[in-house]
């Protein structure tokens, strides 16, 4: 028998670069202590016999055909998750052979969802398969009799050994796999420890070929680092037909699901839920959760936006705090939003309008724990500073959307009509939005007052509450320098 040649090489664990000698900081990502050793075969001798083994899971042999030509069988209709807010992540649910990876925080809830998903999967007379590399059989069934899950039609298959799963996989056809987690399982026939790079890469791309052949609907569980990126190489996200982040704090109840990609729909979307003693519970409005009664009111520092999450109108209340500081340097901190923005609205509001936060300490916060990345929440986070600074008030019963450009003018937002009848159906009685440049596609003004500005003085002008005027001493200038 041949021996097998090998060759040492340094493989980042971030980044997945290969050097031929250790660093102590890799020079493509510039993580430090990221490199591990590792052995590459310079020759293989079976590597025939792994191209085989791969190849035989397709049905039937691939081959060039018109686009025109490929039909679409029954086989490949969506059916639904049992949750309409994750269908409205996935963009209308799932898809035999769909490939998506779940990531979050620890303890956010990732596994107690993947079992509530199951089961709604199985209520729907489907066979799921729960591959546990993480827990017993027996901690899973007590998370199901806290939750209140039956259990029927689910398949518990604590294994972490690729292989082993693949031939359960082959054996049972399931029509759903849960892979919980991808980080715990690995290959015998690799190196390294489970969690690795070359572990990981191997392992989701066995498994993406069996989701495609196989068309079989597998989802995947994946750790986060501490800055918040699902952990493993990026090949990880690439291989994937779709990559959602479970989001939220970890000692409130509210959990956000925010599609980041999405090969069979839309980007961007969010679906909303609660956690509690029974799991998750889906939120149907999520407006209504993100506003009081406080927030009709619109106290000085409070602003009502309405935002969009992918096609979803969302109105949340903006609070901001500004008052004199105590440091050589003025503090800016922004929670739920990005504090770059932040810092750009300041820079307009004191050239174009006039106004002085170099000695205020600003803090601006998105009430709820959602995270605003939209440009149109710019308005709502101005007015709001303005009336924090001068202690007036917005308008009751307003609502607030526009961008903010260096200029000072209010720049268009798409989506009009959507964020128009949401406004509308929580009860507001006006909303102000940038000036469009043609006109709406079909009426949807019943009783709220929509309100068309241009600059950041018109909308002074109707948003702000006339029965509290602002200091004589304050002078506010237009964008052309005049009082």
């Amino acid at each position: 028998m041949s021996k097998i040649k090998t060759r040492t090489v340094f493989q980042c664990q971030q980044c997945d670069a290969e050097l031929p000698q250790y660093l102590g900081r890799c020079p493509e990502c510039g993580n430090w202590n990221t490199l591990q050793e590792k052995k590459i075969q310079l020759s293989k001798p079976n590597a025939s016999v792994e191209t085989h083994n791969r190849a035989y899971l397709f049905e039937e042999q691939s081959s060039a055909q018109l686009l025109k030509d490929i039909c679409l069988t029954d086989e490949l209709i969506r059916y639904s998750s049992g949750f309409p807010e994750l269908d409205r992540v996935l963009g209308g649910g799932f898809i035999p052979g769909a490939y998506v990876l779940f990531g979050g925080d620890p303890g956010i809830g990732k596994s107690t969802l993947m079992l509530q998903i199951a089961q709604k999967i199985a209520n729907a007379e489907k066979t799921v398969l729960y591959v546990a590399g993480e827990e017993s059989p027996h901690q899973i069934k007590m998370r199901a009799e806290r939750l209140g899950l039956t259990g029927n039609r689910i398949l518990i298959y604590p294994e972490t050994n690729i292989s082993r799963i693949q031939e359960e996989i082959k054996s049972t056809r399931p029509d759903l796999v849960v892979i919980d987690s991808i980080q715990s399982i690995y290959d015998p026939d690799l190196s390294g420890t489970p969690g690795n790079v070359s572990q990981i890469k191997e392992c989701a791309g066995q498994l993406m070929i069996m989701a495609k052949a196989l068309r079989v609907t597998i989802l995947l569980v994946g750790h986060v680092t501490k800055e918040g990126a699902v952990s493993g190489p990026k090949l990880l996200e690439h291989t994937v037909d779709g990559v959602l982040y479970f989001e939220g704090e970890k000692f409130r109840n509210l959990r956000i699901l925010r599609s980041v990609k999405n090969r069979f729909g839309n980007t961007n979307e969010i679906g909303v839920f609660e956690i509690g003693d029974t799991g998750l519970t889906e939120v149907a409005n999520p407006s209504e959760l993100f506003l009081s009664e406080n927030s009709y009111i619109n106290q000085p520092g409070s602003a009502i936006v309405a935002t969009m999450e992918g096609n979803r109108p969302i109105l949340v209340e903006i609070q901001s705090l500004v008052g004199l500081t105590t440091y050589p340097s003025p503090r800016r901190v922004a929670n739920g939003l990005d504090i770059s923005r932040l810092h750009q609205i300041i820079a307009v509001l004191e050239r174009r309008l006039g106004l002085d936060f170099s000695k205020q300490d600003i803090y601006v916060n998105v009430v709820g724990g959602i995270r605003i990345q939209e440009p149109a929440a710019d308005l709502g986070i101005a007015l709001s500073l303005i009336t924090s600074c001068h202690q007036v008030s917005i308008k009751p019963k307003t609502v607030i959307a526009g961008e903010i450009g260096l200029t000072g003018e209010v720049r268009p937002i798409s989506h009009h009509d959507a964020r128009v009848s949401e406004a509308e159906k929580l009860g507001f009685e006006r909303i102000v939005l940038p000036k469009t440049r043609k006109p709406a596609e079909k009426q949807v003004l019943h009783g709220i007052q929509k309100i068309e500005i241009r600059s950041l003085m018109e909308a002074l002008s109707h948003c702000l509450d006339q029965t509290a005027p602002l200091p004589q001493d304050n002078v506010w200038k237009s964008a052309d320098g005049e009082p």
